[in-house]
């Protein structure tokens, strides 16, 4: 059986580390270091479920999750931010940007898993 895909984006090579080492045992990981990295995985490699960083140099995780979602090719692909800001106003402005989750950094493993799942049902 195919591993679920799943698009980390971070700035961050110990963040990408870190998510990857824990996704990894059950999703197939895929980096991208920025948003327009992320844009142009999204469309070629269609993952299952994008984890996007906010604040990123290039382009940020809000410009990425709008251009993502305002896609036809990408728009069904459920993304949720990665961030160590967990303000309200963040929250919300991430949601009109299309995200459909959010985690809060520093989160542990099992907070981790259980929003991926969440996203991504597993075929039993």
């Amino acid at each position: 059986m195919d591993k679920k895909k799943v698009l980390v984006v971070d700035d961050e090579p110990n963040v990408r580390l870190t998510v990857s080492r824990m996704l990894s045992k059950d999703y197939n990981v895929l980096e991208a270091t920025n948003g327009e990295e992320a844009v142009s995985i999204a469309k070629e490699q269609k993952p299952d479920l994008i984890l996007m960083d906010l604040m990123m140099p290039t382009m940020d995780g809000y410009t990425a999750c709008f251009k993502i979602k305002s896609d036809a090719a990408t728009k069904a692909i459920p993304i949720a931010m990665l961030t160590a800001i967990g303000h309200e106003l963040n929250k919300k402005f991430a949601e009109e940007m299309g995200a459909d989750g959010y985690i809060t950094k520093p989160f542990t493993q099992q907070e981790l898993l259980q929003t991926v799942d969440s996203f991504i049902k597993k075929d039993t």
